[in-house]
């Protein structure tokens, strides 16, 4: 979408900037010129310490277009609610063909009685990433953590006394049989390492063999445990 007069449209009708802290960012704006003279332009904007535009103002040839690239500076901190009350201005009008577009006269833009100055106001839009402000995603994060600390509470309150020593003994029987297998694991090094420097290959296959499936066997003896919730009373 634009807009636009007689003289001049503008593309897009807002300016929006992918808002980041520390980071410049910039928009660009394309500006058409939608008759047969030769059309001055110029750019002002409410804050212009905030903003760096080029060219800040030019001409545009019959039926031609220029663009203009506007850099927001890096900024320190968000804007409340990222809403931006910033504003762009741009003025139009006819010059000579044989102006200058690096020495535009100063009273271009007067505003005079036999001269048409067309205006026109463009707004300002921050938008954020896509991941959004990291704020929102570490207070997002600590929501859901507060979240699944209170359903275990809550877990907890509702549960019996008999349901909770049995929660308390399966993770009992779990931290005893990681080490036993730490141990068998241990133990099973220990041979390998002696197999090894004896250079017996087919033991050396076998025991790899046999090791692995101890693991097998321990991983599913612990998800059967761990897969089955507990009996309520």
């Amino acid at each position: 979408m634009g807009g636009g007069g007689t003289l001049i449209s503008v593309y897009p009708e807002e300016l929006t900037f992918l808002f980041e802290l520390d980071k410049a960012c910039y928009c660009n704006l394309k500006v058409v010129n939608n008759s047969e003279h030769h059309v001055a332009f110029k750019v002002k904007t409410t804050s212009p310490r905030k903003y760096f535009v080029r060219p800040n103002a030019s001409i545009v040839q019959p039926w031609d277009s220029c663009t203009i690239t506007i850099t927001l500076q890096a900024q320190k901190e968000y804007p409340p609610d990222m809403q931006c009350k910033d504003k762009f201005l741009i003025q139009s009008t006819k010059v000579p063909a044989s102006t200058d577009m690096d020495e535009i006269p100063p009273d271009t833009f007067n505003k005079e009685a036999d001269k048409v100055i067309e205006e026109m106001k463009l707004k300002v839009v921050y938008t954020l990433p896509s991941g959004g402000s990291d704020d929102s995603s570490v207070s997002s994060l600590g929501s859901r953590s507060f979240k699944a600390a209170s359903d275990d509470l809550t877990m907890l309150k509702n549960a019996s006394i008999e349901e909770i020593q049995t929660i308390q003994r399966l993770k009992d029987e779990r931290g005893n049989m990681l080490q036993q297998n730490q141990q068998m694991q241990r133990e099973l090094d220990v041979l390998r390492r002696r197999r090894s420097r004896k250079g017996d290959t087919g033991f050396s296959l076998t025991f790899a063999a046999f090791a692995g499936l101890i693991g097998v066997l321990v991983g599913l003896l612990l998800s059967l445990i761990f897969s089955s919730p507990p009996a309520t009373a």
